[in-house]
């Protein structure tokens, strides 16, 4: 059977396939995550207003604490993509395992932590005095799975840059499943109450880990690679961590600045910033689909020493970027009326959302870029120019959001502030991929 000629419509289409391959497995795994939180408010709301307000303070607290240490998922994938490019499949997971192991010393130091500082960590976060008890209680129970939930983020890694998206859908809405059933099982058969959910969520994370791990054995025994903690492998992981890390934490910066802004603007203000930023954060999970395929396949060409390769594919996912978030931006428009009344029948949050979800939707073609490009240079390694492109971004971001109550703009000009960090984001990105300085072939950056 002879091989279809490389013509550019071809490399498109070879390019296409790779990314919607990845891509809508990923876009699978990454809804369903937010889906925990969502079936333990609805178990936990039937409970009393404090038990769910004390939900939402823990939830709030064990986000953070994981979403600062999502770099163990990017780091992973790149490392990992690299020598699978490179045709060095022991390696590549031998690098996974590494991670792995980072992840579960990091969730130790977590729980070492969070287990005496509780109710002070819950005081921090304003938690009212009949919520502060069962945001204590969750947020102490919960925090014995945050070494799962950390392995779980590094063993994602694993199989994105091993080019499997698949089985991280799976594991994710099997989680999902078990931790409905667990929840409803605990906190109403076994009358454990938050304490039940909270336990229920740490079974369902710690069985998605085992099942992680499974899969990494199975594959390191299949190769030959040593599954031993290794101080220079894991020490090596952290140091290409530590710049995402950098990076992540400006980007929280940046939102927990325009949340605090938000609130200062009046309730009507901070009640619709919620809704909006609640709509930003489900577009963001469509892209990040893309950015998470450029992780994949970018780490995977540089590995091989296909420099070409990776140039093609990075301009191949921006133009999906772009049509994506021309997409997005137009179901933002024809929907926010419809969107709106899902959440909210005061009519001073809708007049104060719309404008701004219009402003939203306009961005939508930019988010498509960064993030794209941010998945493009996370997969090539070069993490130190993205923690300094969002130290960046974060110094332009501070002074005009904060100086909007001041001129007194309002919701909309808040998010045209937030507009205005993400066109600073493409362009710092844009520079970087125009420039090629990202382009590092071989097994190790």
């Amino acid at each position: 059977m002879t091989q279809a000629p490389a013509t550019p419509r071809n490399v498109r289409r070879r390019h296409d396939r790779e990314i919607v391959t990845l891509a809508v497995p990923a876009f699978g795994a990454l809804v369903a995550e937010p889906l925990f939180v969502m079936a333990d408010s609805a178990i936990v709301g039937h409970l009393g207003t404090a038990q769910l307000a004390g939900l939402g303070v823990a939830s709030a607290l064990l986000t953070t604490a994981v979403s600062v240490f999502v770099f163990l998922a990017y780091a992973t994938t790149a490392a990992v993509a690299r020598r699978v490019g490179a045709g060095d499949l022991q390696a590549a997971i031998r690098q996974g395992m590494d991670g792995i192991w980072l992840a579960l010393l990091l969730g130790a130091a977590v729980i070492v932590v969070v287990l005496p500082t509780a109710p002070a960590l819950v005081d921090l976060f304003g938690a009212s005095d009949t919520a502060a008890p069962y945001a204590t209680t969750y947020l102490r129970i919960s925090s014995l799975g945050i070494p799962a939930m950390l392995a779980v983020l590094a063993a994602t890694g694993v199989l994105r840059g091993l080019q499997d998206t698949r089985t991280p859908l799976y594991v994710a809405v099997a989680g999902f499943v078990a931790n409905g059933a667990l929840n409803a099982v605990l906190v109403y058969g076994a009358g454990l109450g938050i304490a039940g959910s909270a336990w229920g969520t740490v079974i369902a994370q710690c069985g998605m880990a085992v099942v992680y791990l499974v899969v990494v054995v199975r594959g390191a025994r299949r190769h030959g690679a040593s599954l031993r903690p290794d101080a220079a492998g894991i020490r090596a992981s952290a140091q290409a961590g530590a710049p995402l890390l950098v990076r992540t934490l400006s980007l929280r910066a940046i939102l927990m600045i325009a949340t605090a802004v938000a609130a200062r603007l009046g309730d009507a203000d901070i009640a619709a910033h919620q809704i909006i930023l609640s709509l930003w954060s489900l577009l963001a999970f469509a892209l990040d689909a893309i950015a998470i395929a450029g992780q994949a396949i970018i780490g995977r060409y540089l590995g091989a020493g296909d420099a070409d390769g990776a140039r093609a594919a990075c301009r191949r996912m921006v133009q999906w970027g772009i049509a994506v978030g021309l997409v997005l931006g137009a179901l933002v428009v024809a929907s926010r009326p419809v969107f709106l009344a899902l959440f909210t029948s005061d009519a001073a949050v809708q007049d104060a959302a719309l404008p701004a979800l219009v402003i939203v939707a306009l961005c939508q073609p930019v988010s498509g870029i960064v993030f794209v490009l941010d998945g493009v240079l996370m997969g090539a390694g070069d993490g130190p120019y993205l923690a300094r492109a969002m130290l960046v971004t974060l110094a332009v971001f501070a002074p005009v959001a904060v100086l909007v109550p001041t001129l007194g703009g309002g919701l909309t000009a808040l998010w045209a502030a937030m507009t205005l960090m993400m066109i600073v984001r493409m362009a710092t990105l844009w520079l970087r991929s125009r420039s090629g300085r990202w382009i590092v072939t071989g097994a190790t950056r």
